[in-house]
């Protein structure tokens, strides 16, 4: 029994492979260099820096206050 496919068509599907490979492989990477880069700037608060943004934060939110 032989196969309709064209060597052309297998390339063409092999190709289609590779590329939706490689931009999976870059997504991940991308996510990654984002979550370091929010990781950096998170860990660049001093704690005082946090509880004063924390303290204004809840001042300035709609809600029952404490």
């Amino acid at each position: 029994m032989r196969t309709s496919r064209k060597p052309v068509d297998l390339l063409k599907a092999s190709n289609l492979w590779k590329a939706l490979g490689v931009a999976g492989f870059l997504g991940v990477a991308a996510t990654g260099a984002v979550i370091v880069r929010a990781e950096r700037r998170r860990r660049s608060y001093t704690p005082d820096e946090i509880r004063r943004r924390l303290h204004e934060r809840l001042d300035g939110s709609p809600g029952e206050g404490a």
